[in-house]
């Protein structure tokens, strides 16, 4: 029996860290060194696929052999993209934008195997509706949970999920940035077991 290959996570957000490390599987973490500038004209969903797989190809190209995961969010409203904000004052902004409205977040995933070099790659959506909160507590939020580092400012694993009023997903993994479910169909078509007799 052959030893199951090195699975590298391409990350360095410790929110996809932890959502992986709930299958329970041996597994190192690299943050991917790629430019995730959006391509003029891109789709949003185009953007997160691009990037995901890009940021596996660069972790894979450093680790011959491994299955590297690679993943990548973009959230859209009205079909433009909302990106990470920064800073508070674009946070702010962006949540007041969002309020009361419908957000698509596009969470994509690819798994690459180095041992073939091939690829399965997977977009999930999850559709978001924001609470029409005042800006005092908008800025509040802000204050307390910081996410300047998370499209669209929500952090859902956090106090984030109190300006949330409804969330549509197939999968309730994937908002958080690593969609479990489909991450689960593409390791058991790599071989990889989870449950061992």
């Amino acid at each position: 029996m052959t030893n199951p290959p090195r699975l590298i996570l391409a990350s360095s957000s410790a929110y996809r860290r932890e959502l992986l490390s709930r299958l329970q599987l041996p597994f190192d973490a690299m943050a991917p060194d790629i430019d995730e500038t959006p391509l003029a004209g891109e789709a949003p969903e185009a953007t997160a696929l691009r990037l995901s797989l890009a940021k596996a190809q660069a972790v894979a190209a450093l680790a011959p052999g491994s299955l590297v995961i690679g993943s990548d969010q973009v959230a859209t409203l009205d079909g433009q993209q909302i990106g990470k904000p920064g800073n508070h004052e674009n946070a702010l902004d962006q949540l007041r934008l969002m309020r009361g409205r419908r957000v698509v977040f596009h969470s994509a995933l690819c798994l690459y195997d180095g041992r073939h070099s091939t690829y399965q790659l997977e977009n999930v959506q999850t559709f978001v509706t924001f609470r029409d909160l005042p800006d005092a507590e908008l800025d509040a939020y802000l204050r307390i949970e910081q996410p300047y580092d998370c499209a669209g400012s929500a952090k859902n694993e956090g106090l984030g999920i109190a300006i949330l009023e409804r969330v549509d997903s197939v999968d309730p993994t994937a908002l958080t940035g690593l969609p479990l479910i489909a991450l689960t169909s593409m390791l058991r078509r790599a071989g990889v077991a989870f449950f061992k007799e």
